[in-house]
């Protein structure tokens, strides 16, 4: 390179156009070695690093030390003109400026009325009375010999690997979104992406209600907790929800609905629960916030943000005193609804939670995701303390047994239905049978049914195969 620094200014002058191209790029090389003498930079090596930093290259090579660094400092800048320079800074700038914003992000609590307030003190009191009793039957479980206890776990592993397919019933002519049996575990409702809500029995799989319910695609049907067991069947029964944002109440004897839930057109709304005590409403939606709503008023109550993407489920601890929502944002979130605060993020899943299921223990969760994977969550430990790597596919849906919560049943778009061990998280049972994606399944009040639905069309339950 002396032959660069030892050009006259007359040579370095001549027209590009008559020089080789080798000529050229020596004298580019010349003018950037130039404009690096001229260039000042600090000895500072901490203020070296945060030029560096600025100009979106490494602070610090492999071997090198303040000098290296300072000099390569002056080759980089000596490099770029000073619209590139400038252009980096600002990119710096614009990227600092979106970090602060994402770190200053807080939940968003919308004010509440005086009715969401009356609501607080009631489900406090409520849920603090259903406590004390699940406490108190936990104490009287644990007094249980050890080897009695065991043997009642052990037994309904070894009912449920007894397992098998009892009936497959065609349910509409679209795909099935969703299913959930009635609290007597008598009848199992199933929505169509026909817009279609209908009623079967159980075991025999006879129609008994079609529900005209929606213009659009409907995704959930649900039941009130005291449905066809103490409720009045001129009140509302069920809750129907639908694509376009629809949300209808139905009792058990009208084949139209007798009441409609507004404000939420046009988000989809994913899913709709009851609470335990069967006075309140909870609907996801696709604008990114879950709803409560009062339905003896048949007014809405809370309007709940703190999603950055579509919600997908919600499911209530069995007390009553919170709910968690899953959502496409790939977290969960555990809500106080005495306080109203969000007492827990549930953050681990690489991709979206689609369904979320309480345990009647009162303190684990379950979540299911499109990663593949279920995660089971502590309260007490506010904590994931395992991962279930579940399925091939995507986990559509994740049900605790109920009452006892002795194993999780999970369904995926892989075809299959696969059972879960509690607390070992060890595989018990495979169900096979659907010939598509499983949208959806849920676990009777009495635990002797479980019942799937597919994007086949058909619904299926199974049972003990000597029942």
């Amino acid at each position: 390179m002396s032959a660069i620094e030892n050009m006259s200014d007359e040579e370095y002058y001549q027209d590009y156009d008559q020089l080789p191209d080798n000529q050229i790029e020596l004298l580019a090389e010349f003018e950037r070695r130039r404009r690096a003498r001229t260039i000042h930079v600090s000895t500072d090596d901490n203020e070296v690093k945060i030029n560096l930093r600025k100009l979106h290259e490494p602070i610090c090579l492999f071997g090198e030390g303040p000098a290296e660094r300072r000099e390569r400092l002056k080759s980089l800048v000596s490099r770029l003109t000073d619209d590139e320079i400038a252009r980096k800074l600002k990119k710096k700038e614009e990227q600092e400026k979106r970090e602060e914003e994402s770190q200053n992000e807080v939940t968003w609590y919308h004010e509440g009325s005086d009715l969401m307030l009356y609501g607080r003190f009631w489900i406090a009191e409520y849920s603090l009375k259903r406590a004390k009793e699940r406490v108190a039957l936990q104490k009287a479980q644990s007094q249980m010999p050890e080897i009695d206890k065991t043997a009642r776990v052990q037994e309904s592993y070894r009912y449920l690997r007894n397992f098998a397919n009892y009936s497959s019933q065609i349910g509409d002519i679209r795909p099935l979104s969703f299913c959930r049996f009635s609290p007597n575990s008598k009848m199992v409702a199933v929505a169509s992406w026909s817009g279609l809500c209908k009623l079967w029995s159980v075991p025999d799989c006879k129609l008994v209600r079609t529900l005209a319910a929606h213009t659009a695609n409907a995704s959930s049907i649900i039941f009130h907790p005291e449905s066809t067991l103490s409720l009045d069947p001129k009140s509302v029964n069920m809750v129907s929800t639908a694509f376009d944002g629809s949300v209808k109440l139905w009792n058990m004897e009208d084949d139209k609905p007798i009441g409609e839930l507004d404000g939420m057109e046009p988000s989809r709304v994913s899913k709709a629960e009851f609470h335990p005590s069967g006075r309140f409403l909870a609907c996801v939606c696709h604008d990114n916030s879950w709803r409560l709503w009062d339905v003896e008023r048949v007014e809405e109550i809370l309007h709940q943000e703190g999603h950055s993407r579509p919600v997908m489920d919600i499911s209530f601890q069995c007390d009553g005193s919170i709910c968690c929502t899953g959502g496409q944002d790939s977290f969960g979130r555990v809500w106080d609804l005495r306080t109203g605060r969000c007492i827990m993020l549930m953050e681990g899943h690489l991709k979206s939670i689609l369904s979320i299921d309480c345990n009647s223990n009162g303190y684990q969760i379950a979540t299911g995701s499109e990663d593949n994977t279920a995660k089971i969550w502590d309260l007490r430990q506010s904590k994931c303390i395992y991962t279930i790597p579940a399925h091939n596919n995507l986990i559509s849906k994740v049900k605790f047994q109920k009452g006892e919560g002795n194993y999780l049943i999970t369904a995926s778009y892989d075809y299959t239905l696969k059972a879960w061990a509690h607390p070992g998280w060890t595989p018990i049972k495979e169900l096979k049978g659907h010939e598509q994606k499983i949208m959806g399944c849920d676990v009777s009040e009495d635990n002797k049914w479980i019942v799937s639905c597919a994007y086949d069309k058909t619904f299926k339950l199974w049972s003990h195969e000597n029942f």
